[in-house]
């Protein structure tokens, strides 16, 4: 009679488990569950060097193209008339170089509808020119005023001093300096000092980055441009802040365990956090668009579309900052050396050492304090050993 032994499956074993009809997460399911897919932290040499990349470019438009200073920086004339159906850039260009005999720096037309106006930049003019000036454009396109009727008035010149836009500048970097060490005091006693610094550099990289947008675009800067940079920071410092908040959450206590890494336990913070990060950003953003639609094309306000601009830019650049470079910044700095680096290299030893006991490449562990046995080739004359050598009674 033959035995026949029947293998009973394990419980485990998932082999006859077909995997093609498992249920595959989205990646939208994974960005909402925020379970730690997106493996950000771990990719952050691409995400510097596409970091380095951007910054290069703004810091060669710096040199390259420079900026569109407003009339605010430059100082000049800056001359307004409705615009009309009849009125084109081009027609006011040319009355304005046949009534002074030279070019104005800048012609547009702001707004739409009743609200449009053509507003000219040009260097500084003195009472004649613009005396001569006002009765060319009057004589070309008779603008009216808010009573519809046709007169010289409806054309407002107005004088800018450099000096003005000068002082604007140095109380807004008096500011900028006054806020980023509040700021890097307030984050090194609330979390550490490598949080603080990983929050500076974002800060930095954003002011760099809507600072080369202009210039690389050539909007206009203008006294509401730097404020708009000023509120910006705030922006990108609240959400940096709130990935942080995250970090300090999942690594509080993880020098003491030995299962996941810093960088490990980061990388989940922003997975976390990614999607309050982009709400934020979407919801902050539609505010701004409004803005733009309503009060620089219906209403034609020029300094609603310079703040609207830079909060814009900002915004973006702000939540690409905190999400893709502020943490792997912060892991950076902390694998570099303390204890976090400690910590890092066990977790890794500890790895290494149980896929190599999985392969079956590594030797058995041997308990400490006790002597591995040392296997001897017996030597000649020895006597034998075992039951052999046992006397009988």
């Amino acid at each position: 009679m033959s035995d026949t032994t029947t293998s009973t499956p394990s419980p485990l074993d998932d082999s006859s488990v077909d995997q093609s009809a498992q249920p595959k997460h989205t990646w939208l399911s994974r960005l909402y569950t925020g379970t730690g897919a997106f493996d950000i932290v771990g990719r952050r040499r691409f995400y510097y060097i596409l970091t380095g990349v951007i910054v290069l470019v703004c810091l060669l438009s710096f040199l390259v193209r420079g900026f569109t200073l407003g009339i605010d920086f430059e100082g000049g004339t800056r001359i307004s008339l409705p615009a009309a159906d009849n009125i084109s850039t081009e027609q006011v260009e040319t009355v304005y170089n046949d009534s002074l005999g030279m070019p104005p720096v800048s012609v547009q037309t702001v707004g739409s509808g009743a609200a449009a106006t053509v507003q000219i930049r040009s260097e500084a003019l003195d009472a004649g020119e613009v005396d001569s000036l006002r009765q060319a454009l009057f004589e070309a396109f008779s603008p009216q005023d808010n009573s519809g009727t046709a007169t010289p008035n409806a054309i407002s010149v107005s004088d800018v001093s450099e000096t003005w836009g000068s002082q604007i500048t140095q109380k807004a970097l008096i500011a900028l300096a006054v806020f980023l060490v509040i700021v890097s005091i307030y984050i090194a006693i609330r979390y550490e000092r490598d949080m603080a610094f990983a929050a500076l550099a974002a800060l930095a990289f954003d002011l760099i980055v809507t600072a080369g947008v202009y210039s690389l675009v050539g909007f206009e800067v203008t006294p509401a441009t730097v404020i708009g940079l000023l509120t910006i920071l705030g922006f990108s410092l609240y959400d940096s802040v709130v990935v942080f908040d995250k970090v300090e959450e999942n690594t509080r206590g993880i020098l003491n365990l030995h299962r996941k890494t810093y960088a490990e336990q980061a990388n989940l913070a922003v997975n976390q956090t990614l999607m309050r990060s982009i709400n934020t950003t979407v919801i902050g953003v539609l505010p701004v668009l409004a803005l733009m639609i309503i009060a620089v094309w219906l209403l034609g306000v020029g300094t609603l579309k310079d703040l609207a601009l830079v909060q814009l830019v900002g915004m973006i650049v702000g939540a690409y900052s905190s999400i893709f470079f502020a943490t792997p910044l912060l892991v950076t700095l902390k694998e570099k050396w303390g204890p976090v680096a400690v910590h890092t290299r066990k977790v890794h030893s500890k790895r290494a050492d149980a896929a190599a006991r999985a392969a079956g490449i590594a030797p058995e562990p041997v308990a400490v304090g006790v002597a591995a046995p040392k296997a001897s080739a017996p030597q000649p004359g020895n006597r034998p050993t075992g039951k052999r050598n046992k006397k009988r009674r």
